[in-house]
């Protein structure tokens, strides 16, 4: 397809499923276009660092057909999504470019991996940052630890690789949203509970299907 092919088809696709949903009585609360879309989205036409004005017109062909397809009900909160939790450097870079386009939204999301994107003092010092910078919302749109020996073999590990090390590790990460300037930290989603297969060390169960430890750790958070 051409560019103009792209945005007419990111649109039309958009626009049938947020549509699908309304009509099913289960539209979202919030829509995130793309996927940690640091690197772009739809390559080669909008990939980044190259092709910044195709990928804003890609996102925002998005968001219109979300805006569309809603018809009279609410409008979804649209969130974008990179992957650079703990990187403020590259958050910055990557946002402040984004801004410059003028395009309506309503949450950041970061992933945040510590083996991959830094330790928790960077993360804090990130969140700082976009909630000051950007003054948006912010979750931590996938977070995730080993119960299991797996990242940190032949390397130190900020917490044991253990069911307890999980478990205090989304508590420590937890506390760093909970502690985001004006209240902008909303919450995490944790990549993938129910994960199978070779990354079934990061998810929320052992290999008996028991819950391990770290499930508990919002329990003490829900209102009641």
């Amino acid at each position: 397809m051409s560019h103009e092919e792209l945005v007419q088809a990111v649109y039309e696709y958009t626009r049938d499923t947020i549509a699908a949903f309304r009509d099913a009585n289960v539209l979202p609360d919030m829509v995130q276009v793309g996927n940690e879309v640091i690197n772009g989205m739809l390559w080669p036409d909008g990939k980044l660092p190259g092709n910044w004005d195709n990928f804003a017109e890609l996102l925002e062909a998005g968001i219109n057909g979300v805006d569309a397809g809603r018809g009279s009900a609410q409008r979804p909160l649209i969130r974008i999504h990179i992957d650079r939790g703990a990187d403020k450097a590259k958050t910055k870079a990557f946002f402040d470019k984004w801004h410059s386009y003028n395009i309506d939204y309503d949450v950041i999301g970061q992933s945040y991996y510590p083996w991959w994107h830094g330790s928790l003092l960077d993360l804090r010092e990130n969140m700082i940052f976009m909630a000051n910078e950007y003054d948006k919302d912010i979750i931590l749109v996938e977070v995730a630890y080993n119960w299991r020996p797996s990242e940190y073999r032949n390397k130190l590990a900020p917490f044991p690789e253990t069911p307890e090390g999980q478990k205090e590790f989304l508590e420590e990460v937890n506390r760093v949203v909970l502690n985001t300037p004006n209240n902008k930290g909303k919450g995490i989603f944790w990549w993938e509970p129910a994960v199978m297969g070779g990354l079934r060390s990061r998810g929320m169960f052992d290999n008996d299907g028991n819950a391990l430890p770290v499930i508990t750790v919002f329990d003490k958070f829900t209102r009641h």
